[in-house]
């Protein structure tokens, strides 16, 4: 095993068979933590972006929050109710791409595609760098370091995905429980504070917010809709996530579709209590919070600016910092378990991307790569991009959550919308053949669902596009648009190199004769052995060509090839520029234009060798010819090889590897019982 096969296992561990799949499946005990993390998670960064939006107008717009949490919470248990209907009808994993695809066209499809690929590269992005500003929090001297911190992340992440969704799931599912574990208590805890009236202030709680230019005025009905519903689209993040249970049905333990479901609705029970405790708790306990970047509209009670060197803590660190004030492991404990959660919830589209973009590489839209599984049984090549893409973003945007998050929720409510008409298509439709009383009413509460939940979310989407648009909601919807256009792109050609291949009756007609060409740089054995080869070919016209580059190295061959009475004519083709390649090229195509509906056959002896320098040293010559000669109609290529001594050395290592045990041999009886101690 060389260097890098080593490095690959101990990175992504033993490979795994095709039989194995079904032991990668998950319980509801690990999907929970595995898909719901990332709604889960966004109680983190939801109500900052809440108290940022209102905090526009000042301090006395923040009595809204409590009121625009709860709305927030009624979407979420709209959608949640929503998506429980997709799953039991569509639970082999396309989620709102299938459901938009089969109801609603191939167009609708790839809008929704291209929304959710959007919106899982985001979902890592803002994840991983809200998580960085945790660990900021946490640990002062990764201050100024947020992006590193974050790409590192991102790498861990993807690493351990590439080991496998059950594997990666038992290892993310207990930071996951702490996390909820940790908001609960804090929550908890505080709010029985609050009825017993014990409940102290948080650390910003006597800082003034200054408001924003143009807002200093008090104000006026259309005025304070437009702060409130930037505040509620700002708000509506936290249901980012919800989606991803839809797309990863079929990594469910059977019944699939059940579990599915009941795991959709604890999450959607647990993420509502979380974001509405710790938004109330917030608005009791006076927290103050603005933009990292407007930092300076935070006054002391004076009116006087803070010291340049304050540092603005997130809203659930002020909450802990304040709730835990006679106990700081406590404090640690709901920081740093944010901070971890935050970095695992971008599990969620590392779950959720590979599996859609298989899907869409079988449906010709996505590069075939991407449906392919890796040694672990996991879409590695998805993973993989997934990983990069979030890694480009993190560096472009500084690891800023805020000007992440702008960006962040136009794409999951565009699928949100497509996908809940196209559950009402599917009603429909099954409503005009079912005539079961029961099965009936059943289909048309389903359609309720569903209508309400289109309702909810197109309000969203509309009040998202108006106050998000300017603010890097644009560069969404033109990042979908390229991904539009390039899964456009991908069909045509995947339908036309289709078209090319299919076969006609032509294809079928043997060519009227075959000329070969076995090509020659000296007398030897790699040069006997391809002459060998193309004789028991029994082409009609067979002939050795040698490019005439050195005069003394071809008078040399030509008299040995007269000594030895070789029965093949050899043919010398003159190079006055020493080239080898293109005298080559422009005798083969001269037998080819002489006879088209002929074939030309060029035997190409090549060296097969064990190490990776000596490839350096041998065969360049023969890869750009192939290179050049395998655009031409008409010609084929054949590479002859022959074994050199260090070529056993890659023969060995093959042999070791394929000899070495594999998960499961004993129980097979492939391998016997190994003998308890020496004989």
């Amino acid at each position: 095993m060389g260097v890098r096969d080593v490095s690959k296992r101990i990175l992504v561990g033993q490979k795994l068979r095709s039989t194995q799949l079904g032991e990668t499946l998950l319980p509801k005990r690990i999907a929970l933590p595995v898909f719901a993390s990332d709604a889960l998670s966004s109680v983190a960064y939801a109500p900052d972006e809440v108290f940022i939006m209102l905090g526009v107008a000042g301090v006395a717009a923040y009595s809204w929050s409590w009121k625009i949490a709860l709305l927030v919470a009624l979407v979420m248990l709209t959608v949640v109710a929503s998506y429980r209907q997709t799953v039991h009808a569509y639970p082999s994993g396309g989620g709102d791409y299938e459901v938009a695809t089969v109801n609603l066209g191939r167009t609708a499809g790839m809008t929704v595609a291209s929304a959710l690929l959007v919106d899982y590269v985001l979902t890592v992005a803002v994840s991983i760098s809200s998580g960085a500003d945790y660990a900021a929090a946490a640990l002062p001297a990764l201050r100024g370091h947020e992006v590193l911190v974050a790409s590192v992340a991102v790498t861990v992440l993807a690493a351990l995905n590439l080991r496998g969704v059950r594997e990666s799931g038992t290892f993310f599912a207990f930071p996951t429980y702490f996390f909820m574990a940790a908001i609960l208590g804090m929550c908890a805890w505080g709010l029985f504070r609050l009825l017993t009236g014990s409940l102290p202030m948080a650390e910003s709680a006597d800082l003034q917010v200054v408001p924003q230019p143009g807002w200093e005025q008090p104000l006026t009905t259309l005025g304070l809709v437009f702060l409130l519903s930037r505040a509620f689209s700002s708000g509506c993040a936290a249901l980012t996530g919800v989606e991803a249970i839809s797309n990863g049905v079929p990594a469910f333990r059977k019944p699939k579709s059940r579990n599915a479901a009941t795991t959709l609705l604890l999450l959607g029970g647990i993420a509502v209590t979380m974001i509405v405790s710790v938004v109330v708790l917030a608005y009791q306990m006076g927290v103050r919070y603005v933009d990292p970047d407007d930092i300076e509209r935070l006054r002391t009670a004076t009116g006087a600016a803070l010291p340049a060197d304050y540092h603005q803590r997130v809203v659930i660190a002020q909450i802990a910092h304040a709730v835990f004030d006679h106990f700081t492991p406590g404090f640690y404990f709901v920081v740093v378990m944010t901070g971890i959660v935050l970095v695992l919830a971008a599990n969620t589209a590392f779950n959720g991307f590979p599996v859609l973009g298989s899907i869409l590489a079988q449906d010709g839209l996505a590069p075939r790569q991407l449906g392919a599984r890796g040694d672990r049984l996991a879409y590695s090549n998805g993973i993989v991009f997934l990983a990069v893409m979030a890694i480009v973003l993190i560096v472009a945007f500084d690891a800023q959550t805020t000007r992440l998050i702008q960006l962040y929720i136009v794409g999951v409510f565009v699928s949100f919308n497509l996908s809940q008409l196209g559950m009402i298509r599917h009603w429909t439709r099954l409503l005009g053949t079912e005539t079961d009383p029961a099965a009936r009413r059943s289909m048309m509460r389903s359609r309720a669902i569903n209508t309400f939940g289109l309702g909810m979310t197109a309000v969203v989407l509309v009040i998202v596009l108006i106050t998000k648009f300017l603010a890097g909601a644009w560069i969404t919807i033109l990042a979908m648009t390229c991904f539009f256009a390039i899964m456009q792109g991908i069909s045509r050609h995947y339908a036309k190199v289709a078209s090319e291949l299919s076969v006609a009756e032509e294809d079928q007609v043997l060519p009227t004769r075959v000329h070969a060409i076995v090509l020659v740089s000296k007398v030897h054995k790699p040069t006997m052995r391809a002459l060998a080869y193309s004789k028991a070919a029994r082409p009609n016209v067979l002939e050795a060509v040698m490019v005439d580059s050195d005069p003394a190295l071809t008078a040399r061959v030509l008299e040995e090839w007269d000594d030895r009475g070789i029965d093949v004519p050899l043919k010398v083709l003159y190079s006055p520029y020493r080239e080898i390649i293109k005298p080559i090229v422009d005798y083969t195509r001269s037998v080819r234009d002489a006879n088209p509906r002929g074939v030309v056959a060029v035997y190409i002896p090549e060296y097969v060798v064990g190490r990776w320098w000596e490839q350096l040293l041998h065969n360049q010559t023969a890869l750009r010819l192939k290179g050049r000669l395998l655009f031409m109609p008409g010609v084929m290529v054949i590479s002859v090889p022959y074994q050199l001594q260090s070529s056993t050395l890659a023969k060995e290592r093959v042999d070791r590897e394929l000899a070495k045990p594999r998960p499961g041999d004993l129980r097979r009886g492939v391998i016997s019982k190994p003998p308890d101690g020496p004989q």
